[in-house]
């Protein structure tokens, strides 16, 4: 298989050299006009309407469709472990995955797809492979409390995927990858634009088989597994004023985490959106979506499939943009949303439900062209525990010349989930874990500053960050109930820096650099320990050409980990003492190589692990690799082939 994959790999390079040599003398593509266009994107889940990146006063990460492709990420935690600083994903028990993005949990951090929730977690963390890459137009990051515009869960920030616009008749993409372990990944991209209709349909399938590691540790196999993915919207504009926006979307996965038994996971998602432009200066936008995400176990032997747990959500939206004066923007609206939780991890296999509801209203000043002030707050109430919760937030924005700078202050909060409310959980015999319902909300005072500089194809920010965080929820031993019991603990304190530096050359060639720091501190006494990681960094050297009949892209990702030092209990049976336990640094490395052979014709050569990093221990903190590995893919746009 190896050998295979190899002689693809570097037949594909040895291609790439002889047509590199033929068309030499070719045009260069404009690169400074993709530079211009990158920092005039607009992004809109900072301010939810719709803004200049560069005008923005909320600080956004924008990880552009350039970016996913230079990436060669299947899923969204690919992505982003392999574009931002700061970011891990590691395994909590049975190989679940779990997030930690500068110090704050997969809990914190709320995921949306087009800027809509989705349901279901494992362990505190959505299921990251159903948010797959396959239809992503762009990815848009806000680090920090977001709460005043979505609520709980975005106490540490917000992931936004939102889909690929295509304004062509049609067009129609396939494409697929091998690589080491039998790891296959097959898309589809259908999409038109007919009349006042425009549609996009998009079908994703992966495959790994599962592998032994090569040495020993707290895990000693991989589990691979299958997932299927099916998303479709289609858009009616009924007039030049108001248009609708259906979806729906199926998701299945496999898991061969057992001899005997599989673990599935189905989720089903719709909704409809109207917008509608009742003025040059009004915009309304009401919406409803479902999602309704599943696990079960499936028996090998009697094939019989037992579901164990459903989150359903129904989630109702209104927004309403007004411009007055030509330049200031009102933002106001509400949410609605009923949360039902049927879990193993309830007494009996039983349910709970809740309703959420919110109110928001957010001020967009733009006093002068260099100078812009969003104020906004939001008030939550939640049935189940009768929380009410107030959040509000001011970021502030000034230019000077090539200059930006940008502050900002934003109130977080958490509520406390069903699960972490109700949990009755019987940990295999061993320990039980129990739910609290006096537990009080997570809350925090986000800060922000920093400084941005640009001149020509430079850019470079510099920016520093600081959560005051109080009554943080987590598990603790209770010696007297002889298990886990959810808690609030005291005040902690996250804070760093952030530095990015990116550069591109008017002849093909890009630079990026970005590194960033956090420190955590917990109070003394209190029953939490960090598992955050005080260094990170992420470096990518492109280059990319263009000539008449071929084009080259060849993009080489790092990410650069440092050690820490954590606390773990002592045994699987003593949950009363711990031990220091010391996560090793490492570095990753991956290089993706594209060729466009001819039109609408791509070749993917990629080399994950390009140094051969092998853990000698497994710990749940490092990467499930066994050493190099190669892939080769190849995508096809058959619109441009028969045009």
């Amino acid at each position: 298989m190896k050998k295979v994959i190899l002689i693809l790999f570097f037949g594909s390079l040895i291609y790439s050299a002889s047509s590199a040599q033929q068309t030499a003398d070719s045009k260069l593509d404009s690169l400074e006009k993709v530079w211009e266009k990158s920092l005039n994107e607009v992004v809109v889940t900072g301010t939810r309407t719709p803004k200049l990146l560069k005008d923005s006063p909320v600080m956004t990460r924008v990880i552009s469709a350039s970016d996913i492709k230079k990436s060669d990420a299947t899923d969204i935690s690919d992505l982003l472990q392999t574009e931002l600083p700061g970011i891990e994903f590691s395994y909590s028990m049975n190989q679940q995955v779990s997030l930690n993005m500068q110090g704050f949990g997969g809990n914190s951090i709320l995921f949306l797809v087009d800027g809509e929730r989705v349901a279901g977690e494992t362990l505190d963390n959505v299921d990251f492979s159903r948010l797959n890459l396959n239809d992503a137009g762009k990815v848009e990051i806000v680090k920090g409390a977001a709460s005043s515009l979505y609520g709980s869960n975005a106490v540490g920030g917000v992931v936004n995927i939102i889909s690929r616009e295509r304004v062509e008749p049609w067009t129609l993409n396939v494409n697929a990858r091998y690589g080491e372990h039998n790891n296959l990944r097959y898309g589809l991209n259908l999409a038109f634009n007919a009349w006042r209709f425009s549609n996009s349909l998009s079908a994703q399938y992966t495959h790994i088989d599962s592998y032994n590691m090569v040495n020993e540790g707290d895990y000693n196999r991989f589990y691979g597994g299958s997932t299927y993915n099916i998303k479709e919207r289609l858009t009616f504009r009924a007039t030049n004023q108001l248009k609708f926006i259906g979806r729906v979307g199926y998701f299945f996965r496999e898991r061969n985490s057992g001899v005997s038994t599989h673990d599935r996971y189905r989720d089903f998602s719709t909704g409809i959106k109207g917008i509608y432009d009742i003025s040059a200066a009004t915009n309304l936008e009401i919406s409803y979506s479902f999602d309704q995400y599943d696990k079960s176990d499936y028996m090998l032997g009697s094939r019989r499939d037992i579901r164990d747990y459903s989150n359903v959500q129904n989630i109702g939206k209104a927004i309403l943009n007004h411009t007055f004066s030509d330049k200031h923007i009102l933002t106001i609206g509400g949410d609605v949303m009923r949360d039902y939780l049927m879990t193993y991890q309830f007494v009996d296999n039983g349910s709970r439900k809740q309703i959420t509801a919110d109110g928001f209203a957010q001020i967009d000043f733009n006093f002068h062209k260099n100078f812009n002030i969003i104020a906004g707050g939001r008030f939550d109430y939640f049935s189940e525990s009768g929380l009410k919760h107030f959040s509000p937030r001011v970021n502030v924005m000034y230019k000077l010349g090539r200059w930006a700078v940008r502050g900002s202050y934003a109130g977080g909060f958490r509520a406390p989930t069903l699960k972490e409310m109700y949990m009755d959980f019987d940990m295999a015999g061993i320990f039980m874990i129990y739910g609290n319902e006096n537990l009080k909300p997570e809350s925090s005072d986000n800060f922000q500053i920093s400084a941005e500089f640009t001149k020509g194809l430079f850019n470079a920010t510099l920016g520093g960050f600081c959560n005051l965080v109080d009554n943080r929820i987590t598990t603790v031993w209770n010696k007297a109930m002889n298990g886990m019991v959810y808690m609030n603990i005291g005040k902690m304190t996250i804070a760093g820096l952030d530095a990015n530096v990116s550069w591109r050359s008017p002849w093909g060639l890009g630079a990026r650099a970005s590194y960033v720091y956090t420190h955590e501190h917990v109070r003394k006494g209190e029953p939490y320990t960090s598992s955050t990681r005080p260094h990170t960094a992420t470096v990518r050297l492109d280059y990319a050409k263009n000539w008449k009949n071929y084009g080259l892209m060849v993009a080489l990702n790092g990410r650069i980990l440092s050690k820490v030092a954590v606390d773990e209990f002592a045994s699987a049976t003593s949950y009363e003492e711990t031990v220091r336990v010391e996560y090793p640094a490492y570095t990753m490395w991956k290089l993706n190589i594209t060729q466009s052979i001819w039109k609408g014709i791509d070749v993917i050569a990629t080399i994950d692990n390009l140094f051969n990093y092998v853990p000698k221990y497994n710990y749940s903190s490092t990467p499930s690799t066994t050493g190099i590995s190669f892939a080769i893919g190849l995508s096809l746009d058959i619109d441009k082939l028969i045009d």
